[in-house]
Order: C-alpha cells, then sequence, then structure tokens
C-alpha cells in the first residue's frame, strides 16, 4: 500500500488574522479607570470615648434636596455658584475670643482675614462643613456641592501661600503644604447620611 501524504494546513495567513484579532480587541475595549472623590476615612471610634461638644457656631450645614436646591444653616438658599463664597467665609472668619481659643489650644488666627464675628466659626481648626444630601439629589449636582467646598479650602490655602511664601500652594515643597493643610486651613467635611 503506498503512503498518503497528509494535506499541510497554511498556517502563514493564521498568524495575520490573530494579529488582526488582537489589534481590534485593543481597539474596541475599553479600559475602565477607577475615579471618584478623594476621602480619608475616619479611623473607628472607642465607644467609651464621649464625642467632643460642638459648638453650632462652629458648624456650617449645607443640605442639598431632591430638586438639587441647596439650604445652606437651615434658611438660606444658595445657588452652587455662591457657595464657595460662603464656606470660605465661614472658615476664615477666626472670630473665636482667647479664652474659646486658650481652652482649646489654639493660637488666635492672625491670618484669618474674616470678617471676626463672633457668631460665626472661632478657628479654621474648629470650622466644621457639614454636607447632607438626599437620595434624589442628582449625581452633578452632588458633585457640584463637593466642588465648591473642597474649592474653598483650596483658594484659602493659595491666598496664605502666596502671603506667607509668594508663591502658589501647588508651588510650595511637600513639607510646606502639608503644614499648611495640617494647621493652617485643614479641611474637614462632614457627610451625613443621606436622607430618605
Amino acid at each position: 500500500m503506498a503512503r498518503r501524504n497528509t494535506p499541510e494546513i497554511n498556517a502563514g495567513s493564521m498568524a495575520d488574522i490573530a494579529f488582526l484579532l488582537l489589534i481590534f480587541f485593543l481597539v474596541t475595549t475599553t479600559m475602565d479607570v477607577d475615579t471618584g472623590i478623594s476621602r480619608k476615612l475616619p479611623e473607628k471610634q472607642d465607644p467609651n470615648i464621649v464625642p467632643p461638644v460642638l459648638k453650632e457656631k462652629n458648624v456650617f450645614e449645607v443640605n442639598v434636596n431632591r430638586n438639587d436646591e441647596i439650604l445652606v444653616e437651615g434658611d438660606t438658599y444658595m445657588k452652587v455658584s455662591e457657595l464657595r463664597a460662603a464656606a470660605i467665609k465661614f472658615i476664615d472668619n477666626g472670630g473665636g475670643t482667647a479664652a474659646d481659643l486658650q481652652k482649646a489650644d489654639l493660637s488666635p488666627c492672625t491670618w484669618c482675614g474674616g470678617d471676626k464675628d463672633p457668631a460665626s466659626s472661632d478657628h479654621p481648626k474648629k470650622a466644621i462643613i457639614s454636607l447632607q444630601s438626599d437620595r434624589g439629589t442628582s449625581y452633578a449636582m452632588y458633585i457640584s456641592v463637593q466642588n465648591e467646598l473642597v474649592g474653598a479650602y483650596t483658594d484659602l490655602r493659595n491666598i496664605y501661600a502666596n502671603k506667607k511664601f509668594g508663591k502658589g500652594f501647588k508651588d510650595l515643597s511637600v513639607a510646606e503644604q502639608k503644614i499648611i493643610k495640617k494647621d493652617i486651613y485643614p479641611q474637614i467635611i462632614s457627610e451625613a447620611e443621606p436622607t430618605k
């Protein structure tokens, strides 16, 4: 019996097809990049520790309802574009009396450019922004409010850096930025559970 030759498969074009499929999937596949709001979560508190008493004047309340309306301090409706200026005025007030600041081991805020209103925040380290939104609040409004509140801190840090060092906050060394973030204008934004 004669031996039969097995037919060869032309594999030359297979490499081309595999390469084309690879290119096709690389071009059409989307790479998901996680983005979001950078926040440091608080550490778990010991249940035996009594939380500190906060003065109401040191809390700046911002509520966003399901109609995307912003209510500030419980009685003033505000546009998103006005929120940053109101937050800056609150944070930079520096209206604490010497006795109040001494109790909290804080020196008077000599760098604060605010009105020194005794009915508003005592010191930037004591100024807390409380944000509460409704579950029906649009994502765009929530992000806009967050952006304005964080922008208030960014603006204050830039103003301070320009006065003290003669350059913007981003141009400072990491150590100088850390001092401003920790000791001068610490970002204290408290987010409450959304309402139903």
